[in-house]
């Protein structure tokens, strides 16, 4: 499929941050701070990155990719509806009855997204599947990658190390984690609630490749990811420092937008800050219609 350059993975990336923000507004209910924070992340990833085709989501030759943080379904649900996987209509429906955009991810197979591989939502349950994938494309002798993406709190979780013990012992070198790293987890900071560092280390300790980048900065994300697809030898993880809520000035870097939607004040003040972009919106709400272009909410 068509890949998109620098400048139009930034605008994409905008323009996703402003999915999220009105499929928040109008579900009243999810996650906002960590979905903001990854666009970027989600953007490169599926507009560059990733072997993949929208209209052969199951092709035998595609990359794999595990959300191992369910939780965060929102900027995966608008990069889906981007690049092509499903309506961008259906950014509506996020978290209502009978819709396939439910809170926690679920795949095509079982009534849910196409794209979506398994069902997601238990934190620490993705790199264990996510290992054994790529254990089993190099049984099989694919050249297919697998990538998995966490937050850094689901790092508490014990299962996330038997799986990273697992794959440095197997020297599972199609594997990348991407840990995104913006030290908030959902009761407080993530260094009061349980000490990651020195994260890094222990990564290298358990056999692992370990890279790091500002996951905000596609451009450098990108080369760190180039980097990653070109080690051998040994599983990589890239630690991607990212801002919880990026681009909404009162979401920035606060723990305590991790579970909480904008209310409608704040969702305008929100989508006054992330700025339109020439993909156009999914929606435009009443109050958008009536208000003088080039002028801010």
């Amino acid at each position: 499929m068509e890949t998109l350059n620098v400048t139009e993975l930034h605008e994409m990336a905008r323009q996703i941050r402003r999915d999220i923000i009105k499929m928040l507004m109008i579900s009243k209910s999810g996650h906002s701070g960590g979905p903001l924070g990854l666009a970027d992340i989600f953007t490169s990833l599926y507009f560059n990155i990733m072997n993949i085709d929208s209209k052969r989501p199951n092709m035998p030759e595609r990359d794999y990719f595990f959300l191992s943080a369910g939780h965060l379904c929102p900027v995966w649900y608008a990069t889906l509806a981007r690049r092509g996987y499903i309506p961008l209509t259906e950014l509506s429906t996020l978290r209502k009855i009978n819709g396939r955009l439910q809170g926690h991810p679920a795949p095509a197979y079982t009534h849910g997204v196409p794209g979506v591989e398994i069902a997601s939502g238990a934190l620490g349950q993705g790199l264990s599947i996510a290992v054994g994938c790529a254990l089993g494309l190099r049984l099989d002798k694919k050249p297919n990658r697998v990538y998995v993406l966490h937050g850094d709190g689901e790092l508490n979780e014990g299962q996330i190390w038997e799986a990273m013990m697992t794959a440095g012992h197997h020297h599972v070198d199609n594997l990348i984690a991407i840990v995104d790293r913006n030290h908030c987890q959902i009761d407080n900071r993530t260094d009061k609630v349980m000490e990651l560092e020195p994260l890094a280390d222990k990564w290298k300790a358990f056999g692992w490749h370990v890279l790091e980048c500002n996951g905000n900065d596609i451009e450098q994300f990108f080369k760190t990811m180039k980097q990653a697809q070109q080690l051998k030898g040994k599983p990589t993880v890239i630690i991607a420092q990212t801002y919880m809520g990026k681009g909404v000035s009162f979401m920035e870097d606060d723990y305590k937008w991790h579970g909480v939607p904008p209310n409608d004040e704040q969702g305008k003040q929100a989508l006054s800050e992330i700025l339109p972009t020439k993909y156009g919106d999914f929606i435009e709400f009443e109050w958008e219609k009536s208000r003088p272009v080039g002028i801010e909410v």
